[in-house]
Formats: structure tokens, sequence, C-alpha cells
């Protein structure tokens, strides 16, 4: 590749990151900073600013760096960034290592990451199993300065996390809300009112006797959807018939023995809201064995972020989840977060749609 972004003399970039310049000198290695003010014309410091997109400097002039930064595969090196400033442009984001169907991890990471394109930051994945105890990623990156800020899910009313961040001063978003008394960054979805909407849907249909399949009653939204669910279920007069000992995070099998339990009693349900595209599959496929039919014996409310539950069972009532855009919440507020902005305007509420 050839280049004279520098406006002097020509300057060819190697395949091995050597810059070489007409006449014969070299320099070696690595594309630097130094190589982007080489071939520049500009000072090491300007460039640092102008890829950290300082206020100082001019659109034109940052438009020029990040161009050649581009074209001869400029990484900043992280050790050197930190050491230079004491950050490492790096966001972390603590993520179960549950398989989810329909993939709505990825939406939320692609959601994250193509916010954070164009700007200093990189998101890295910090996985954990659920089970397993919450705290140690975030520990992990804390302790190890291996971050600038956080973002985490699966809430809990009191999470330690959040509790545990701030007392360090380390910035954070949330997926979901806590019932901790300060305020933090997060966007959530309202699940209270998802659960009231499903009762009330199913309950024009002329279903009355309802079962909600859950979240775990430990996260906050767990609680939430219960909330919206048994306050609608009062207020229209209709039967809750409880589900026992299953929620979203149970295994298949057991998940399915439960259903079917449930559709083989004497006061079975008519009607199911359940809190994740997984749980509705496999309530219709265990009801399906027993020879019911959805849309016929029972309807069924879920939420889901891609449009396929319908194509799966047209009869599906599907409320719509945007994990996308939950991504590119998520990333603004913890972006505002660090330069500064209160946590209290960085909170977003995603209420569906009936």
């Amino acid at each position: 590749m050839q280049s004279s972004a520098n406006g002097g003399t020509p300057i060819k970039m190697s395949n091995d990151g050597n810059v070489t310049q007409a006449g014969g000198r070299v320099r070696a290695g690595r594309p630097t900073l130094k190589t982007i003010a080489y071939m520049t014309g500009l000072s090491v410091t300007t460039v640092s600013k102008a890829l950290n997109d300082a206020p100082d400097i001019g659109a034109a002039t940052k438009k020029r760096v990040r161009l050649i930064a581009d074209e001869i595969g400029y990484m900043p090196n992280r050790a050197g960034v930190r050491l230079r400033t004491g950050k490492t442009n790096v966001i972390a984001l603590i993520l179960s290592t549950e398989t989810e169907m329909f993939g709505l991890s990825s939406k939320l990471v692609y959601g994250i990451s193509s916010r954070l394109s164009g700007t200093p930051y990189h998101l890295v994945v910090m996985p954990y199993e659920v089970g397993t105890d919450p705290m140690i990623p975030v520990r992990y990156v804390v302790e190890s300065g291996s971050a600038d800020a956080l973002i985490f899910s699966r809430t809990m009313p009191q999470d330690p996390r959040a509790i545990y961040l701030r007392e360090k001063g380390v910035p954070f978003a949330t997926h979901g809300r806590t019932h901790l008394d300060f305020e933090h960054p997060y966007w959530d979805f309202d699940n209270e009112t998802f659960a009231s909407i499903g009762v009330k849907r199913l309950a024009a249909k002329g279903r009355s006797r309802l079962t909600l399949l859950p979240a775990p009653m430990d996260l906050t939204y767990g609680g939430l959807l219960m909330r919206g669910f048994t306050s609608a279920i009062a207020e229209l007069g209709l039967a809750d018939i409880p589900s026992r000992g299953i929620n979203i995070d149970t295994d298949r099998e057991t998940f399915k023995a439960e259903v079917k339990r449930l559709m083989s009693s004497p006061n079975r349900p008519d009607g199911f809201v359940c809190a994740s595209p997984a749980s509705a599959i496999f309530a219709i496929t265990a009801a399906e064995s027993l020879g019911y039919e959805v849309g016929r014996d029972f309807d069924l409310v879920a939420k889901e972020s891609y449009e396929v539950l319908q194509q799966f069972r047209k009869d599906i009532i599907a409320v719509h989840e945007d994990f996308l855009e939950a991504g590119h919440g998520l990333a603004d507020a913890v972006l505002k977060a660090l330069s500064g902005v209160p946590a209290n305007q960085l909170q977003a509420l995603e209420v569906p749609q009936i």
C-alpha cells in the first residue's frame, strides 16, 4: 500500500508493518502512534488526541488520522495506553454462558459493540455460568484493572455487583433494574407491564385459568413479572394456576414434564404467560404431546426479540423485546457514565406495546 497522507514523499506500508519512505529509510515493526505521526506530519500528541476524539482537535484532522490508522492496521497497545492515561479503553460485558433461544445474547452483544464502533472503547465479553458466584468475573475485572467500565445483566433486587462497583468507584450499567437505594445507569424491559398485557390479551380470548411460566424469583425481573401477572389476574377475577419448581433456567425435560402435569390436571390452564421464547416453545411441545393445540385448547403469550415465534405456531401472541436497542442503550449509558453524566439521566425503560 502506498500513501502520501503527510503531504510529502510517498510512503509504502508492507504487510509486516514496515514503513518505507522513497529513498530507502525504513521504520520497522508494528504500527504505532509514531508511525501515524510520521505519515501525517503531525505530532504524536496530536495523533493520540485525534484517535481519542479530543474536543480540541478538528474534525478534518481526526478523519485524516483515523484513515491512516485504518490503512496501516494500527491497533492501540493496551499496556501503553494504560501507562499513559490510566485507562484501558475497554468495556467489559459480564454475560451468562447459558445458550439462549434465538441468540438473544448475540443481539445484545452486537448492539453494544456497534455503538462502541468509532469510539476509543472496545468490548470484551467476560462469561460466567448460571449457578456460580456472579461476583467472580466482576472482582476479576476490577482487581486486574482490565476494563474502565462494566455492563452486566440478570440483575437482583439487592445486587452485590452494583454495590461493589459503586464502592470501588467503577462506572457500570445494568441490563435490568435493582431495588437499591442509590441510582445507577440501566436499560430495562418493563416486565411488569408485559405480564399484565399478557393476562389481558388472554382474557380477551376468553381464557380464565392462567399460568405464568416464570423467570427466577431471585432476579428483579422475575419479581416484576409475578407482580404484573398476579395484579392483572386479581383485577379481572381470573384463576391463577401456579407451576411448581420451574423457571426459564430449568432444563428442558423438567420444564416440559411440569407443563404436562399442569395440562393433565382436572383444572388445567387454558392460557400461559411465558417469560422467554424458549419456555413458550417447550410449553407448546409438551401440551401438543398430550393432544392439545395452541389457539384451540389454550393460548399463549410470550416475549421475543426475533420475529420467529409466530412462524413456529401462528397462534402465539408475541410481544416484542428489542435486545438490539438494549445494547445500544447500554453502550450509550456506560459511555456517558465514563464522561461524568449523572446516573439518574442514564436510565431507560422499554415499555411493551399492546
